[in-house]
């Protein structure tokens, strides 16, 4: 009897599953694809390669001024006042880059969404098998459940 009663309750679920599933739209996205193809990114790259030859044509520049100094003294003071430069100019590229990649993250991932919608999708994954959007978001049922 505990045996039919299991199986019943097993198969009723599974039932459920099937006739949720049946509803259900999944789709994929190939982040690295997109991400490749993206004029943003192309644009981006091209921005930082060309600010990290301006820091090559830069660092040229303080080579010569460097070398120019008679003294031990001034190569020295010299040397530390570009280090604390060149360190700036260094945090300053990658402070630019990493909110432009970030803006155009947030820009991928809207457009991942509204196509999602538009076409009728529940769940996108990544072909690297994460989540990209869900149309129902359980969290903060859950987390009221749990407190």
């Amino acid at each position: 009897m505990k045996k039919l009663l299991v199986t019943t309750l097993l198969l009723a679920t599974m039932g459920i599953t099937n006739a949720a599933m049946a509803d259900t739209k999944i789709a994929v996205v190939d982040v690295q694809a997109v991400v490749a193809s993206s004029s943003q990114v192309q644009a981006l790259k091209k921005e930082q390669q060309t600010k990290l030859q301006e820091l090559d044509k830069w660092l040229k520049t303080v080579k010569a001024d460097v070398d120019k100094q008679q003294t031990k003294e001034g190569k020295e003071k010299l040397i530390k006042k570009y280090d604390a430069e060149f360190i700036k100019k260094q945090e300053d590229i990658r402070a630019n880059y990493g909110k432009k990649l970030q803006a155009i993250d947030v820009d991928i991932t809207k457009a991942i969404a509204n196509e999602a919608r538009t076409k009728g999708y529940n769940l996108v994954l990544s072909k690297q098998g994460q989540v990209l959007y869900s149309s129902d978001d359980l969290t903060a049922n859950i987390q009221k459940a749990v407190k």
